[in-house]
């Protein structure tokens, strides 16, 4: 590395061999050499700080930019951890979770597109249900006998929670449910609008309210005309079944780019009035069950301990009888 008064200099090498081509024997260039040198000025102003390079593969930029992980959970009723039980009675409530682990990415918020309930992991199975729809109208809502709605206000950008009315599919004393939802991140700066809601119903006032924005972006869960708005670039949509990362797609504009997945719950156990008499005679036989256990240990201890006793009594008078 040579060094002048004003320069560092650092010297290589660039070699080039030509080889054959395929199996000819024969070569059309010549071997070469070239000097390579790289001048830095040896006088510049310089901080304390450590330098941080700035270069990252390209593999790894990409592989940090689509670090998102969309979850769908079932929670507890206070929202505190996932609910460890999936068996359900009419009456109760499915407490839902999505959300979105982003990593190195950008700040995001999750929405949710679309839910369907159905008797089997394939969301386009016969008979469905349609909970959620049009870019986040809680359609359940809607139902007569249904309290499901957005929770308000979100715990995080990156969490949406809501809750829908356990039921079972008609005809079926026991209805073992998937839930499907297509899960969605926008950008944290996203401001709401028809494409990125979350409206629930209100029947109180018989109009649909939204969880952030205005009031005129959940109009369409009515008409059923969810569009982009004027000036918005149109999205193109590709779902990836289950949990996971999301794939990103651009749509004709490639600077506007959004992240989903599809994710599942289940299955979820929902029983009928006959099958609760049934449930509780099984936890009552459990019970019982548990105390006879209890009882016959109990009885075997006690046993034990006589024998324990008795063995005691008789090798303590054999020594006696020997010492005399």
């Amino acid at each position: 590395m040579p060094m002048t008064p004003e320069f560092m200099v650092y010297s290589t090498n660039l070699n080039y061999n030509p080889t054959p081509s395929g199996n000819s024997p024969i070569i059309r260039t010549n071997a070469a050499v070239v000097l390579i040198q790289c001048y830095y000025p040896r006088h510049e102003n310089v901080s304390s700080n450590a330098i941080k390079p700035t270069w990252m593969p390209y593999s790894s930029t990409i592989s940090a930019e689509e670090r998102l992980v969309f979850s769908l959970n079932l929670m507890n009723d206070d929202w505190s951890a996932p609910r460890t039980s999936t068996v359900f009675r009419l009456g109760d409530v499915f407490h839902i979770e999505a959300s979105v682990d982003s990593g190195n990415h950008v700040p995001m918020t999750v929405f949710v597109d679309s839910c369907v309930a159905t008797l089997n992991p394939t969301a386009n199975s016969v008979p469905s249900y349609e909970i959620i729809s049009l870019n986040g109208c809680l359609m359940d809502g809607k139902e007569a006998d249904s309290t499901s709605a957005f929770m308000s206000p979100r715990p995080q950008p990156d969490k949406l929670q809501f809750t829908v009315d356990a039921f079972r599919f008609t005809g079926r004393d026991v209805s073992t449910i998937y839930i499907t939802c297509s899960l969605r991140a926008a950008a944290a700066t996203q401001l709401p609008d028809p494409m990125n809601k979350a409206c629930s119903f209100s029947k109180t006032s018989n109009t649909w309210s939204p969880l952030e924005g205005t009031s005129d972006i959940c109009r369409c869960c009515d008409t059923g005309n969810c569009v982009a708005s004027p000036g918005q670039s149109r999205r193109v949509s590709q779902y990836n079944q289950g949990r996971g990362r999301g794939k990103r797609q651009a749509g004709p504009d490639t600077s506007v780019e959004r992240e989903q997945t599809l994710a599942t719950l289940g299955p979820l156990l929902v029983i009928g009035p006959d099958q609760n008499k049934a449930l509780a005679v099984t936890q009552n036989l459990d019970s019982l069950e548990f105390w006879v256990w209890v009882a016959v240990g109990s009885l075997s201890l006690v046993v034990l301990v006589v024998c324990a006793a008795v063995i005691g009594k008789c090798v303590v008078k054999k020594r006696i009888l020997l010492a005399e």
